[in-house]
């Protein structure tokens, strides 16, 4: 090794050595030290929140409430109280029609008439024969009381006169099926037959219905049928029409129907002055279930964490941790059946950010929203 070289390694070495031994020195000078900051994060659950800035939220006091749950909402459609199509029960050529197109009439009355002339003409003659037959009668008894007959002989002239009541009656019931009457009141439709047409079983005259009451007939699912048994008041509204009218449930179907796994139902509507028309559909409610003096809160103000269902109350300026026991749910609040109590001031925003012992500052105390 020459003597450059050696110079040069001791130059090296000495240099490391005072590099040792002043890097404290150096480090300290050109290094900056970080202040320490407080712990903004959130703390594990269950902290005091000590030294935590305040959470702005809303709250809301809960207050006790009519809770009416299970809305049912259907469809149905109006029916006739009675419809039928009205056939004379005999055949013959058609002589009177009596009835107006769309008018309204009462059980019994005269619509239309068949010819009778024949059966009429046999009535007379036989109404003829009545008085004959009947001082018969009445002479072969006198006799018979006289023992002047045999009883035989007076049986027979009774038994004529009974024949002839008899083919009476016949004639005047065959006379009675060549009119047209009304079975029931109600609006009598468009005749199809005019004056002169034959007319027999097969041919229909017209139609008549019953339109006071109406039947209200729906379907509903076999989970609702027991909230919904017969003598439930139900509401329902018809289209282009703002008023709401009620019903009573009547009957329900005794089997499902296994196509659609429904049950049919019909309801009665009184329908005064015939204001409603059968045919029309209906939009059918029913409130199946009402629970007075419930405690009932918005859905987004619980969570479930680790299988509990938990809220946040506002106590002494913190948020506190309330576990819950949920019941009936809508699609926006749900009943709470424990750990809420009337009164209770609740947190209903910024649930996710709340922790137990959180301070909190309520920005809003809100109306019941589930209201």
């Amino acid at each position: 090794m020459n003597r450059n070289t050696k110079i040069t390694l001791f130059a090296v070495i000495g240099l490391l050595i005072l590099g040792m031994a002043f890097f404290p020195k150096i480090r300290s000078i050109f290094s900056t030290e970080k202040p320490q900051t407080e712990n903004r994060g959130r703390s594990p659950r269950g902290g005091s929140g000590a030294g935590r800035e305040q959470l702005s939220v809303t709250a809301m006091i809960i207050q006790p409430q009519v809770l009416r749950s299970d809305l049912y909402i259907a469809r149905g459609v109006l029916l006739p109280e009675e419809e039928v199509d009205l056939t004379f029960e005999t055949s013959g050529k058609i002589t009177h029609i009596y009835f107006k197109e769309g008018s309204f009439v009462n059980q019994g009355e005269l619509l239309a008439k068949v010819n009778d002339a024949p059966l009429q003409a046999e009535l007379r003659k036989l109404q003829a024969q009545l008085p004959l037959a009947q001082d018969r009668v009445y002479r072969q008894g006198t006799l018979l009381e006289k023992d002047a007959i045999s009883q035989e002989t007076y049986q027979t002239v009774a038994t004529e006169l009974e024949k002839l009541r008899a083919d009476i009656d016949l004639i005047e019931s065959r006379i009675a099926q060549t009119e047209l009457r009304a079975p029931f009141s109600g609006v009598i439709g468009l005749r199809q037959v005019s004056v002169g047409a034959y007319a027999s079983p097969s041919v229909v005259v017209s139609k008549l219905t019953k339109i006071s009451p109406l039947k209200l007939e729906f379907s509903m699912n076999e989970n609702q049928v027991s909230h919904i048994p017969p003598g439930t008041r139900i509401t329902f509204t018809v289209a282009n029409d703002l008023t709401i009218y009620e019903a009573e449930v009547y009957a329900v179907e005794s089997q499902l129907d296994p196509k659609t796994l429904t049950l049919k139902a019909r309801a009665r509507y009184e329908n005064p002055n015939g204001k409603l028309k059968p045919g029309i559909s209906a939009s059918i409610q029913t409130l199946i279930r009402e629970i007075p003096d419930a405690i009932v809160i918005p859905s987004i103000s619980s969570i479930t964490e680790l299988g509990r269902d938990i809220v946040y109350v506002y106590r002494n300026g913190v948020a506190q941790e309330v576990e819950i026991t949920k019941g009936y749910r809508t699609a926006s609040s749900v009943q709470v059946l424990s750990g809420l109590s009337a009164g209770d001031t609740l947190l209903t925003t910024g649930v996710m950010q709340l922790r137990n012992g959180l301070p909190v500052k309520i920005s809003e105390l809100i109306s019941n929203p589930t209201e």
